[in-house]
């Protein structure tokens, strides 16, 4: 995998799904590719390499697969933000607005100390909801974002805008 539109060849699309006129990019055959879910990990890495970080949080459910890999590579510690009442110690939420109501995540309270660097990872920045929702839970247990890595960026969506201000690394990129 000598660049990312070698990996974008991995990538299989499905017009029409969840719903018609949109066009799915399924990452589970990246997944599978050996050689590509390794080039995906060795960029992500590649990108935040030299820094200080405490911890990557990933996203439920496919940041679970990219924050433990990202994590071991860059010797932090790894930390699950999930959906409510996943955690069972006590947890920090934040509840943020989707396109047809409210959602809600949670990280455990005491996950992250004052002044720990931390990466949030996930598969996909779409609209930067999800995404901002986890930097506000971070800054509110007083911790510092270093940066923000995504394997998919639907650039047409404008997610990067709610993040702006934060070092925010997608690997793909897709206009449309």
């Amino acid at each position: 995998m000598s660049n990312n539109d070698d990996l974008k060849k991995i990538i299989r699309e499905i017009p029409d799904f969840p719903k018609p006129g949109i066009l799915f990019y399924d990452i589970t055959t990246l997944l599978k590719n050996a050689e590509g879910f390794r080039a995906v990990i060795d960029r992500m890495t590649g990108h935040f390499q030299g820094q200080k970080v405490d911890a990557v949080l990933g996203i439920e459910a496919r940041g679970f697969i990219f924050g433990p890999a990202l994590a071991y590579h860059l010797g932090a510690g790894f930390v699950p933000v999930r959906k409510p009442k996943k955690l069972p110690a006590e947890v920090e939420s934040w509840s943020y607005d989707l396109e047809y109501g409210q959602d809600t995540l949670e990280i455990h309270k005491d996950a992250i100390g004052a002044g720990h660097n931390v990466i949030i990872a996930d598969d996909l920045l779409a609209t930067g909801g999800t995404a901002e929702a986890v930097v506000r839970l971070v800054e509110k247990l007083g911790g510092n974002v270093a940066g923000l890595a995504f394997v998919v960026e639907l650039e047409f969506l404008n997610g990067r805008n709610k993040l702006a201000g934060y070092d925010v690394y997608s690997l793909l990129k897709y206009q449309s």
